[in-house]
């Protein structure tokens, strides 16, 4: 990792490191803080008139699984603005943070849609999912999209946005930034349906993939994008389950029956449940890794 005078923009001009650490600096109560941002934000999401498309079709449906993440958008900011020891993090937010930009956010996607894509084709090719087409409705495709990304965006904006620039602040080592805000974010996906050991794992190095975004390019926006990219790729274009979660509405369909778990495919939780899912990410981890140092130096 990089020393402390070599911090990016984000690092270094959004928190700053206190002198002496404070009880709301403290890791577990920052885990309890961010906790209770995803409660108030998925129950407010519940409340901002979205409840008629639960009644809708398919594609309805999935719109509201995903844009009732706004709730999260919405109680997460206003928390942020309105507490002065956390109003800066929305700096790292916006457009102020140097690698918050569209090219980053474009960069994202490519790499999401590319890794995601990796592992559905192994899983395809080894004969462990048949896929056949079901439908394509170009207005919902584009919404769903969206609310994808608001989903997806959400969660980075409380592991990497909140989380991480808090972690920054109350902590010397960058490294503790990077493996604690992963790992909430693996931990919280440890109720889902299907989880195993080597899921938790995934979603712990995907967390280390999203930090090192936001460490080494300064870009939430680019973690943002690979998030919603990855999502949408399993679980829109090819159905298959999103960390254990499948879709009312997608493009392609799992024939389930014929499904099998191998190293590429988990019948219960998807692609991320798998050594080869894995291997690629902790793979994209390291070429990160090194590609910051070698742009740090």
């Amino acid at each position: 990792m990089e020393t402390l005078k070599n911090m990016n923009q984000s690092d270094n001009t959004i928190l700053k490191e206190p002198k002496r650490r404070k009880i709301t600096d403290n890791i577990l109560v920052l885990y309890l803080l961010a906790t209770l941002l995803i409660l108030f934000g998925q129950t407010a999401g519940m409340l901002l008139g979205f409840l008629p498309f639960m009644t809708g079709s398919d594609a309805a449906i999935t719109v509201y699984m995903y844009i009732s993440f706004i709730g999260l958008w919405a109680v997460a900011l206003l928390y942020m603005r309105f507490t002065k020891k956390n109003r800066p993090i929305l700096l790292a937010i916006g457009s102020r943070a140097s690698g918050n930009n569209v090219r980053n956010l474009l960069i994202g996607f490519i790499i999401g849609f590319g890794l995601n894509g990796i592992c559905i084709l192994a899983a395809w090719l080894h004969g462990d999912i048949t896929l056949y087409y079901d439908s394509f409705q170009p207005l919902s495709f584009v919404l769903i999209f969206v609310s994808v990304f608001v989903q997806s965006s959400a969660e980075e904006l409380i592991c990497r946005g909140f989380l991480y620039q808090r972690l920054r602040q109350s902590y010397r080592s960058p490294a503790v930034a990077i493996i604690g805000s992963s790992l909430l974010f693996a931990i919280l996906h440890l109720g889902n349906e299907g989880v195993t050991a080597l899921s938790v794992l995934n979603i712990f190095v995907v967390g280390i993939l999203f930090a090192f975004m936001v460490y080494y390019m300064d870009s939430l926006w680019c973690a943002m994008a690979m998030h919603a990219a990855w999502n949408f790729t399993q679980n829109i274009l090819f159905g298959l389950p999103n960390s254990g979660l499948v879709s009312p509405y997608s493009v392609f369909r799992l024939d389930a029956a014929a499904a099998k778990s191998s190293f590429a495919y988990n019948v219960g939780f998807g692609i991320e449940g798998t050594l080869f899912a894995d291997a690629v990410l902790i793979l994209a981890c390291v070429c990160m890794y090194l590609w910051g140092r070698r742009k740090s130096f």
